[in-house]
């Protein structure tokens, strides 16, 4: 089709070096169910038809200042494409050439103002998905420059005291009152086109335990590693982004620091048997058939002093660990090990942590649903979700998956380690359409 339209007729060469006019700009995309649709914008990469006259002769092409090759087989005196190279300038191209075609032959040049865009944004991770109303957030993804618009859950609109990175690789957003307790994806209009977030933000519903009144803290026993109500806490703490009411401390104050080489050091619980019911309360949000990857268990963290080398969080679906696993339906969070070497991390506020369902052990070898997960808990004898503190020695192997001989042996010690609104949550993204 773009064929019979480029190449109706011949043209001889006394329209070379004429006078050249651009009429139309269309963007050929055989994906699309418009394939060959007029356009006031185009992507990097993208292919373009271009109607006009004088198109004879035709020298050279500039997109936003970029000298951009195309093929003289595919221009005739009317018509031409051109596809935009991955190495056109977008925000760094110099202002007066920026969103603009030139187009040059031996004895005219014409420049057709034309929006030039990167990639589709995306949003990969915040870094707090349920922050109080007045917080800033960090939005991280790729394309994300001159952000000028930022939509929460709710409709709730914010349009100032946004900052870009100049890269694309993040915004701050202040966090406004109003947000629905739905949840759902926030939307970030940027120079590059929209984009929506994961489907998680705020998602309230989804909370399984936050120690203020939203599910149930089960406990107990008087074992040293069960954490009793006596051992929340409730003190303001974090910078930026702060504590919300009552949080778990994974090392409470009573423990003065843990031993090497102990599994089960602490241990915190929901009620369980006959309270949690997570068909009931999550499947109106998401639904049984949905792709375990695309669910995930957050909870926010605070870790106020550097946390290395030794301890971690197993997130256990099922009451029915003893410790030290690092198969079946668990996870253990390992934040200081870091592409094979281990690092120091802290946090100055409360940040939130992500871990899709189907990276737990027993799901991660094949593709699964949500419904094995709902199944497997309503199936067992203490249907009790939890987290412990371990701190025994650690495998690299483990963490990664991949062969390896490191291992990180264990030592003491006293970190503090505080979590927060345990949630089950979407992690499914709207499509933005560029031509809704």
């Amino acid at each position: 089709m773009v064929f019979s339209m480029l190449f109706t007729s011949c043209d001889n060469n006394d329209s070379e070096g004429s006078t050249i006019t651009i009429t139309k700009v269309f963007l050929e995309d055989v994906n699309s169910s418009v394939p060959d649709r007029e356009v006031s914008f185009a992507r990097l990469g993208q292919l373009l038809r271009i109607e006009g006259s004088g198109f004879a002769g035709l020298k050279k092409v500039y997109i936003n200042g970029y000298s951009t090759y195309f093929n003289v087989v595919f221009v005739s005196n009317t018509s031409m494409l051109v596809s935009i190279s991955a190495d056109t300038p977008i925000t760094d191209a110099d202002p007066s050439v920026r969103n603009t075609i030139r187009f040059v032959n031996d004895n005219n040049e014409v420049t057709f103002p034309f929006q030039i865009r990167a990639g589709k944004p995306s949003i990969i991770s915040m870094s707090n998905t349920m922050p109080n109303p007045g917080e800033t957030i960090i939005v991280s993804g790729t394309g994300l420059t001159e952000v000028s618009k930022v939509v929460f859950p709710g409709n709730v609109e914010v349009t100032t005291g946004i900052t870009s990175d100049e890269e694309g690789e993040s915004f701050t957003v202040v966090v406004p009152n109003g947000i629905s307790d739905l949840g759902g994806s926030i939307y970030a209009e940027t120079s590059n086109g929209g984009v929506y977030s994961p489907r998680y933000f705020n998602f309230k519903k989804g909370i399984l335990l936050d120690f203020d009144g939203q599910g149930s803290h089960g406990y107990w026993g008087t074992s040293t590693s069960m954490i009793q109500p006596t051992d929340i806490e409730s003190a303001v703490l974090g910078t930026g982004n702060t504590s919300q009411g009552k949080y778990v401390p994974h090392r409470p104050a009573r423990i003065a620091s843990f031993d090497a080489a102990k599994n089960r050091c602490s241990e915190v619980w929901t009620a369980g048997n006959g309270v949690d019911n997570w068909r009931a309360q999550l499947t109106p949000y998401i639904p049984a058939s949905t792709a375990l990857d695309k669910v995930a268990f957050q909870f926010d963290i605070y870790v106020p002093d550097v946390w290395r080398e030794s301890g971690f969080l197993k997130i256990c679906m099922i009451n029915n660990f003893n410790g030290g696993e690092w198969a079946g339906a668990c996870y253990n969070y390992v934040p200081w090990i870091k592409d094979g070497k281990a690092i120091g991390v802290n946090t100055t506020g409360w940040i939130t942590v992500t871990i899709p369902l189907n990276k737990f052990y027993a799901w991660s070898k094949e593709a699964f649903t949500f419904e094995t997960v709902l199944a497997y808990r309503e199936a067992a004898t203490y249907q009790n979700f939890g987290i412990y503190f371990e701190n025994s020695d650690v495998k690299l192997s483990n963490v990664t998956g991949n062969a390896s001989e490191v291992e990180f042996p264990s030592k003491a010690t006293s970190v503090k380690v505080y979590t927060d609104n345990w949630r089950i949550v979407p992690l499914d993204t709207p499509v933005y359409n560029d031509f809704n």
